[in-house]
């Protein structure tokens, strides 16, 4: 495992991913997160769909990402943009993708990555730019695939602990229990853009539609 995956998965990375609960703050909202076990549920949910589709893009990004053209990234963003229904989660995706980049190309300089930013100005998704900068930074695809899937559960771990005051440990031990599934999911996450999984999350989307209406909001997502 190369080292700079850590610092891809790491929380304290200066790329904006602390201001995103991936749909937490409005299911608390609504009171179907509230404890522990809603918190179990919503996560393990959320690794098999969302988690799922973003290592998948992150490991085909990943491969990708060595000879990268303007025509392929832009081809692979599509790829991201069909299977995010909600606009809401789009623009959320695409300012992750963005601030990542930004933060990125300061910390692993890279022809690809230039290549990526000047095609997609508006942002690529954040799985896409995921997986181009841990090509960037020397890993292999199977680790792309890992950091996506570890920050699509970790990120609305986090959130639930400051929004909830949940037990830290508690909620750490829960993302203990992941770990086999998170593990599996990058070792089978496909490279080739033609097996791209598409498993839908009309729950987050929903969410994610009721969440950027919200008068009064701690996170961006």
């Amino acid at each position: 495992m190369h080292a700079a995956l850590l610092l891809l998965a790491d929380s304290r990375l200066p790329a904006g991913g602390h201001g995103h609960s991936g749909g937490v703050e409005e299911a608390v909202r609504i009171g179907a997160i509230h404890d522990l076990p809603s918190l179990a549920a919503f996560l393990r949910g959320r690794l098999a769909t969302t988690g799922l589709v973003t290592a998948a893009l992150a490991a085909a990004a990943c491969a990708y990402g060595s000879s990268a053209s303007r025509t392929g990234w832009i081809r692979l963003n599509a790829e991201a943009d069909a299977r995010t229904s909600s606009p809401a989660q789009r623009d959320a995706g695409r300012t992750q993708g963005r601030l990542l980049l930004r933060t990125a190309r300061r910390i692993w300089p890279s022809p690809a990555l230039d290549v990526l930013a000047e095609s997609l100005p508006q942002g690529a998704h954040h799985p896409v730019a995921l997986g181009a900068v841990a090509s960037a930074a020397g890993c292999v695809p199977g680790e792309a695939a890992l950091a996506a899937a570890y920050t699509a559960v970790t990120g609305p771990a986090t959130a639930a602990v400051r929004l909830l005051g949940l037990d830290p440990v508690a909620v750490h031990g829960l993302l203990a229990g992941l770990a086999p599934d998170l593990e599996r999911i990058a070792a089978t996450a496909p490279t080739d853009w033609e097996a791209l999984p598409a498993h839908a999350a009309p729950a987050l989307d929903l969410l994610a539609e009721r969440h950027i209406r919200a008068e009064l909001r701690l996170f961006v997502s």
